[in-house]
């Protein structure tokens, strides 16, 4: 982990509160996105072929202590534009096109979160409510209510240690209660680049 710690604070991103897009292009970032280890586990979500497609660095310390409400995270990075129902709309992010995908395409990706710090209750772990990623693409109302009804659970590892989510899964942040900063890799794998219409940007 602190080989991967220097390198991300050595590479020229474009960073923001939260932390950095599109940190594949560091390479002790890949390395560790296609460590035998890491794929392995992500094989056991998204098949054989599994292929890590983006990185996303977040970071929360004292400096910059932020919160996410509950949401999906539903678009995805895109090589190019596709006229296939249920993409879009379209957007720009950190340089790359990207789309909100259906339902199809995003049930077919998994992130596995590789914490670079300790995350406990009281640095601003990631809660996820369980099992909602069964239930589609969500209406911002529909999210609301699952928050007022299902029991969330704080996804806690020590450094080293790695978390799985599926997007679809309902999800949150609050902000962290101490200094001691969390910083997460949110590694994201496919079991191919073309997925039910659209081609993935892989960087």
């Amino acid at each position: 982990m602190l080989e991967v710690l220097a390198a991300l604070d050595a590479a020229h991103l474009i960073r923001t509160r939260a932390g950095a897009r599109h940190v594949l292009t560091v390479p002790a970032v890949r390395s560790l996105a296609d460590h035998s280890a890491l794929v392995e586990i992500a094989r056991g979500y998204v098949g054989s072929q599994a292929l890590a497609f983006r990185a996303t660095l977040f970071n929360k310390s004292a400096v910059s202590n932020w919160l996410v409400p509950w949401h999906q995270d539903t678009a995805l990075p895109m090589k190019r534009r596709t006229d296939a129902p249920g993409w879009g709309p379209w957007s720009i992010k950190g340089g790359v096109l990207h789309a909100v995908a259906p339902a199809a395409a995003l049930e077919q990706v998994v992130a596995l979160r590789v914490h670079l710090d300790d995350s406990d209750p009281d640095n601003g772990p990631l809660r996820v409510l369980p099992r909602t990623h069964m239930n589609g693409i969500l209406r911002h109302e529909e999210i609301e209510k699952l928050a007022l009804t299902v029991a969330p659970v704080d996804c806690v590892t020590d450094a080293g240690g790695v978390v799985g989510m599926r997007p679809l899964a309902v999800h949150a942040s609050s902000k962290a209660l101490t200094d001691r900063p969390r910083r997460v890799l949110h590694i994201e794998f496919a079991p191919a680049a073309s997925l039910v219409g659209g081609e993935l940007a892989v960087g």
